[in-house]
């Protein structure tokens, strides 16, 4: 039976597996990293150490299925990482090349997720103006078609609103189809767009189900 609980340190290996395991649009990126803990480092572990009040987990027989993750101050988190999650992770993973140029020229896999480590992106500012908290949201296949999804974005969607977020939003990859429609149904809607992303927000005031 699926689990949806508060996540733990001892989790952490679980939800990195999970990262690796959905990392390509949904699917197993595992093939694409030669190094397999860093998708983890570029997209779990902060929260689980820095938010933890805001990371749940489902959990069945065999582990961690899935995870969401949250921030209720964007500004806030990336300024706690900038000082207590990327420096030792720039520092065990340095940019290769003495130039921005050399450091940009690996186009692996491995490399992207390592420069990332060096220069984070940031939420747009006109996103976080009006939605100033984030999530987001990986479900293995075995945790899929079950609830899992709505029931843990419900529960973090009310976390949100009892620290007094306006609004939140996510990021979702453009060829992702299924979760592009998966959170319009549950009532978020596009409210920008990245070079391979779609954003999409919800006021803390709308209800799952319900257009913002």
């Amino acid at each position: 039976m699926d689990l949806i609980r508060a996540a733990t340190l001892q989790d952490l290996p679980g939800t990195y597996r999970v990262c690796l395991l959905t990392g390509d649009a949904g699917l197993d990126a595992t093939a694409l990293f030669h190094n397999p803990d860093l998708l983890g480092h570029g997209y779990v572990g902060a929260y689980l150490v820095g938010q933890p009040d805001l990371a749940l987990v489902v959990a069945d027989s065999e582990g961690v299925a899935g995870y969401c993750l949250a921030a209720s101050d964007t500004r806030a988190f990336e300024a706690w990482a900038e000082t207590a999650w990327w420096p030792a992770l720039r520092e065990q993973y340095p940019l290769r090349g003495d130039t921005s140029a050399d450091a940009g020229s690996d186009t692996s896999a491995d490399a992207e997720i390592i420069r990332l480590f060096h220069a984070p992106p940031r939420a747009l500012d006109a996103v976080v103006d009006e939605y100033p908290a984030h999530l987001h949201l990986d479900l293995l296949a075995r945790a899929r078609g079950h609830g899992n999804g709505r029931a843990l974005i419900e529960r973090q969607l009310a976390n949100l609103r009892r620290r007094g977020a306006r609004g939140v939003h996510l990021d979702v990859a453009t060829d992702n189809a299924n979760a592009i429609e998966f959170y319009r149904h549950l009532g978020f809607a596009e409210i920008g767009r990245l070079e391979s992303s779609i954003v999409m927000g919800m006021r803390s005031s709308s209800r799952s189900g319900q257009t913002p």
